[in-house]
């Protein structure tokens, strides 16, 4: 169907010239013929002799083809019609290249949708180029406070706006039944400075600001009005339920408006001066709060490297005006949706990890390909040599192939683009960690069919010049005397079998590297994180939803949990302000006893601190190893006292015997006694090195942020409902989320999940290459020396030395590439480590597993060629001879 289109295209577009210079060589051939009439010569010998002066017809008519203008359309078309009657009467090794070349594209599709929209083009936004996120410190941290915010804003010649924001769960109760939801809570100029116009409605602005908690508003995220509110267009003015305090509904965001950074898509937003409110704290007058980020867009003609230098005048200036920090207040530039380099160095480094790997896979599809075209350009040995014989040049015959090749990789693109895009919009609808509004925001564009497009042209360009020395070379006498017969050195290593190694040893690395991330899954997933998730619940939520202030918060706490204690099931229940490996951490500085100077630089350590109540280590399975745990006695009148790790307890001790009784401070000269020691645990990432950590008594540290941890022998869907039931007996308007722990790890382990997925798929991509190319060798390799096969067999020889003639060359090729692959694949993986815990390239089981994988693979690819050699029927094949 597709060829006839072409032939009736190309005879209506090019007919008309194509006849005019039929006719003027059937002229000057007339022409010809009758000289030679007139030298006496028969019709037939004139005939022959005219032919035979003119050079051939068919050769002069490509002559004139190419003289003429537009020539090359009608010569393109010529070219793909005979190129998809070629494939057609060979539809497995059409179907085949296709698919290979699917693979290799398909996931380069995939890696620039990714690029593209966590690198290239993070936020969609209105004059996005010129948007920068400001950082601060050495440590060139995201967050920052809002008295930061207020003097550069007033104090900055380089941005025509800045705009602050951050995120926070709420309680919003829109139809009587409360639901925690995550918000922005954003500077009044935020929507103005970003060039963002409302779908419905309107949105804040700064002339709505009058001081703490004087703007009850909030701003729809389009997404949450389609979900929650069936898109009613009716919400504008609507009153709503925020942490029990009264707000009004402006409008709603337009559906292309996420947020500002690429991960967190919020349900809504409202006005940071309501942070007393929403939070239960105000931090907008303490330049020490820092938990907001900053971005803005620079004036028209301001350079990155003036702005910096803006900033910098302007820290130095703060730093003589607020000199508390030892090491003076110094700002940088970041590009934003990332939250600086903080979550952007790490996103760049793991995409341009698959990046790297994506791109071997298509070079092993294009290196499968290469061999398949050179096999197949020895195969057409004897129609390239009749061709030639006829009159045809040889640029013409390679034109014929490249021709193919393109048809292929267009074809192979056009899948590749189809699953890849399907795979992109699933990856935008995930939510892999819950209760947390993240996702990843990539959708394929026009840049992605484009980057497609072009890979496509340049890899069929690649294996499709694969075959050109074949074609340069051949003689058209001895190609057709020998026909098809394979006359290459059974000893010499062609390009074909360079191609196949080069195309093992691909596989070879994608295979380590995804045996190195599951390894490392599998280990993150049965390790020590000190705790244990297994058959516990964790529910959290703020008080501060509820209303709950000052002395109600313990008593409501106390009152939850001996409401949870008493559910038929439970054997330990217990709670604190923030559990390990969560989204949210806090770190204090820790002094020795002997300190009197509480200067940053004296500070002794760090240590990631938690306030939990009596029961805590018996409700997360948290070994207690000297020592006593904490009572109902340690409250805000008893004793200061701690908890701590094995990490600390070297850190402030050298000995962790030593740590029980001894004492430290903490900021602002706080006194405190170890009373316990617990075993080391992760509390920020699983691939963290060992962190020190404090552990206090949360009557001493009060705080609304409630983290319970339930545990039961019960099946925890069952066990979580009548949870849910007795909280809810309790204060029905107080929004609880409720879940394993297991599943809330999620957070912590996404990157590792991330990662093994990718690579997974990445290595299971490869190895579908290396099983096709190797298959393709075996196959072909025995279709050339079945008659030799049949000979040996009929001389005697054994099933091994048959094998080994047929097989011999494609299982050295096997070890060759497999080993230079495996060296490779160990190297790449130590970047792995940083994402992946455990992540070790030296383990023996991922050597073990990548030499088995690989030999398994050239097993089942070399199966049914071996098969062949083996039935190989020496009469038949003499008498088919």
């Amino acid at each position: 169907m597709i060829a006839e289109l072409f032939t009736r295209l190309r005879f209506f577009v090019f007919r008309k010239k194509a006849v005019e210079v039929d006719d003027e060589l059937h002229f000057h051939l007339e022409q010809l013929i009758a000289q030679k009439l007139a030298e006496g010569l028969s019709p037939v010998e004139a005939r022959r002799q005219a032919l035979i002066d003119f050079g051939g017809v068919e050769r002069t008519r490509e002559e004139c083809d190419r003289e003429r203008p537009g020539q090359w359309v009608s010569n393109f078309l010529g070219d793909a019609r005979y190129a998809l009657r070629i494939l057609r009467r060979s539809p497995g090794f059409a179907v085949v290249a296709v698919l290979t070349l699917a693979v290799g594209i398909g996931a380069n599709a995939i890696v620039f949708g990714l690029l593209d929209a966590l690198v290239l083009h993070p936020l969609h936004l209105p004059g996005a180029d010129g948007l920068y996120a400001v950082q601060q410190g050495r440590d060139h941290a995201a967050s920052q406070s809002y008295p930061d915010y207020i003097d550069l804003r007033n104090r900055t010649r380089a941005f025509d706006g800045l705009v602050t924001y951050t995120m926070a769960p709420v309680g919003l109760n829109i139809s009587g039944r409360p639901e925690q939801v995550w918000l922005y809570e954003a500077s009044g100029n935020y929507f103005d400075v970003l060039g963002i116009r409302p779908y419905l409605g309107r949105f804040f602005h700064a002339s709505d600001e009058h001081g703490p908690n004087s703007a009850p508003y909030i701003v729809l995220s389009y997404a949450y009005w389609q979900s929650h509110l069936q898109g009613d267009p009716n919400v504008v003015g609507r009153n709503v339920q925020l942490n029990r305090f009264h707000y009004t509904i402006l409008g709603v965001a337009p559906p292309t408006f996420r947020s500002t950074e690429i991960f967190f898509s919020p349900a809504l937003w409202t006005p940071i001066v309501n942070q007393p409110q929403i939070e239960g704290i105000d931090l907008m007058q303490s330049r020490g709060a820092r938990g907001i980020w900053i971005i803005g867009h620079l004036r028209p003609g301001v350079t990155p490297a003036q702005a910096t230098a803006d900033l910098k005048n302007i820290g130095a200036v703060l730093s003589k005006t607020y000199p508390g920090d030892d090491d003076g207040i110094t700002f940088s530039l970041a590009r934003p949706g990332l939250l600086g380099d903080m979550l952007g160095s790490p996103v760049r480094a793991f995409v341009a990890g698959l990046g790297l790997l994506s791109a071997l896979i298509l070079l092993a599809a294009c290196a499968n390909l290469g061999s398949m075209f050179a096999a197949r350009a020895t195969d057409r040995s004897r129609e390239v040599a009749l061709r030639l014989a006829l009159g045809s040049t040889r640029l013409r015959i390679l034109r014929q192939l490249l021709t193919e090749a393109i048809l292929i990789a267009l074809g192979g693109a056009a899948l590749g683009v189809a699953l890849g895009t399907t795979l992109l919009r699933a990856l935008s609808a995930w939510h892999p960690v819950p209760n947390l509004p993240i996702n990843l925001p990539v959708q394929p564009d026009l840049r992605t069919y484009g980057v497609a497009v072009l890979l496509a042209v340049v890899s069929g360009l690649l294996f499709g010049l694969v075959p050109v020395r074949q074609v340069l070379k051949a003689d058209p006498y001895q190609g057709i005397k020998a026909g098809n017969a394979a006359g290459s050195s059974a000893r010499r290593f062609s390009p074909r079998d360079l191609l196949l190694a080069l195309q093992i040893a691909i596989c070879a690395v994608l295979v380590t590297s995804s045996l190195v991330a599951v390894r490392g899954m599998i280990r993150s997933l049965h390790s020590n994180y000190g705790f244990n998730p297994d058959n516990a619940l964790q529910l959290n939520t703020d008080l501060d939803m509820g209303r709950y202030t000052g002395a109600q918060i313990p008593v409501l706490q106390r009152r939850i949990l001996d409401t949870l204690s008493s559910v038929p099931g439970v054997t330990a229940a217990a709670y604190a302000d923030r559990i390990p490996l969560d989204i949210g951490w806090s770190d204090a500085s820790v002094f020795a006893d002997s300190t009197t100077d509480y200067r940053i630089s004296n500070v002794l350590t760090s240590a990631m601190q938690y306030a939990v109540s009596p029961g805590y280590f018996e409700a997360a399975s948290t070994r207690l190893l000297q020592g006593r745990a904490f009572t109902w006695n340690d409250g805000k009148d008893a004793p200061r006292v701690a908890v701590i790790n094995r990490e600390l307890a070297r850190r402030l001790f050298g000995s962790e015997s030593k740590a029980v009784g001894s004492y430290f401070k903490m900021w602002g000269g706080t006194r405190v006694q170890v009373i316990g020691l617990v075993e080391q645990g992760k509390y920020k990432t699983l691939s963290e090195d060992p962190q020190p950590a404090v552990f206090l008594p949360i009557l001493q540290s009060p705080s609304s942020w409630t983290w319970l941890i339930v545990r039961s022998p019960r099946d925890p869907r069952e066990l979580a409902g009548t949870v849910d039931q007795a909280l809810r007996q309790l204060d029905s308007g107080l929004p609880f989320t409720i879940d394993t722990w297991n599943k809330q790890l999620g957070t912590a382990l996404f990157a590792a999940r991330a990662a093994s997925l990718a690579l997974g798929v990445l290595g299971g991509l490869g190895a579908m290459l290396a099983v096709t190319g190797i298959f393709g060798m075996a196959a072909y390799s025995v279709s050339k020396r079945l008659r030799e096969l049949g000979i040996r067999i009929a001389l005697g020889a054994q099933p091994k030395q048959v094998l080994r003639a047929a097989l011999g060359r494609v299982s050295t090729l096997l070890a060759l590439g497999s080993a230079v692959g495996i060296v490779l694949g160990l190297a790449a993986t130590r970047l792995l480590s940083y994402i992946v815990y455990q992540a070790s390239p030296r383990d023996p089981l991922i050597f073990a597993g990548v030499v088995l994988t690989m030999l398994v693979l050239g097993l089942v690819a070399a199966w049914i060629p071996a098969q062949r050699a083996l039935a190989a029927d020496p009469l038949l094949l003499l008498r088919q001879e």
